[in-house]
This record gives C-alpha cells, sequence and structure tokens, in this order.
C-alpha cells in the first residue's frame, strides 16, 4: 500500500467510512477503468484538475459519460478561460499523477488551492465511485461520505448543474 493510500484510508477510518473498494491494473483513462467499474455499485467518474488563464485551479468531478463545456464552467466559477493543468502542476497541487485524479486528492492540497467542482446530477445518486490517490484501486462511496472526507481536508465543493449552466 502506498503512503497516499494509507493517508486517504486513515481519513475514511477518522470519519467511520467504510467505502466499498476494488483493487485492479493501473489505469490510465475512463475506457480502461470500464470493465473492472462494472462490478463497482456508483455512478463512474471523470476528474479533470483545469487551469484558469489568470491562475487559480479547479479540480471538476463528473459522471463517465459527461461533456463538458468549458467555456460555459469557467464563466459560471468566474474564471475568464480554462485550460488542461499539465502532469507537473497535478502532482505539485494534488500529490498524484494522471489517471489516479479523485476528490479524495484534495487531502494533499495543504494550500487549499484547489476549488472543486461537482456534477449536481452525480451528486443526487447513492453512491460515487473514485480512485483512493491510486490507479490500481477504485472506492464507492455515499454522497454524503464523500462530501464529509472533502470538508474533512478543509475544502468545500461548488456543486453546479451542468445542464443549467450549458443552457445559460
Amino acid at each position: 500500500m502506498t503512503d497516499a493510500r494509507a493517508a486517504i484510508d486513515t481519513l475514511f477510518a477518522e470519519l467511520a467510512i467504510t467505502p466499498i473498494s476494488i483493487e485492479h491494473p493501473p489505469v490510465h483513462t475512463v475506457e480502461e477503468a470500464l470493465p473492472f467499474w462494472s462490478a463497482l455499485e456508483g455512478v463512474h467518474t471523470k476528474n479533470l484538475l483545469l487551469k484558469g488563464a489568470k491562475g487559480g485551479l479547479w479540480l471538476v468531478c463528473v459522471p463517465t459519460d459527461r461533456r463538458l463545456d468549458l467555456k460555459s464552467l469557467a464563466a459560471h466559477v468566474g474564471a475568464k478561460k480554462f485550460s488542461f493543468a499539465s502532469g507537473e502542476t497535478l502532482l505539485e497541487a494534488l500529490g498524484v499523477v494522471q489517471g489516479s485524479v479523485s476528490p479524495l486528492a484534495l487531502i494533499n492540497d495543504k494550500a487549499n488551492a484547489v476549488q472543486l467542482v461537482l456534477a449536481k446530477d452525480m451528486m443526487a445518486k447513492p453512491r460515487i465511485t473514485v480512485h483512493p490517490l491510486t490507479n490500481t484501486a477504485t472506492v464507492s462511496l455515499t454522497s454524503d461520505e464523500l462530501l464529509r472526507v472533502v470538508a474533512a481536508t478543509g475544502h468545500r465543493a461548488d456543486i453546479v448543474d451542468f445542464d443549467a449552466i450549458a443552457a445559460a
């Protein structure tokens, strides 16, 4: 077990959360992960670290089948324009590599520099699946459990109705 995985497991224990968990070979894309996720209950997610044109970082977590309108999202959160953060920025900000990104990585954002955006429709579902800081496992948490973990890291989630901002 990696130190990162141990840290998130310790946080789960402190919060009395017992996620449903599966181990699998390393996956780097949603497409690679889907065969393993089929046995795990929950909305499966894709997670993107976005960088604002004038600075700032946003971690966006949405269902795997959601298409994102980055221009509308940037306007909604007050960023002029978004670009994808580099692997180096991802490692510096969240302490994870590409393929291991999830809201759980906020445990490594001690400076509280990353703003979290969660899809409203996803949060309305009973369970959500995310990587526990490694791409060799996936955990399923309730929406409430995910929000409790986020709060325990000192962050708060901006829960966004992506359909509404795309229509605006």
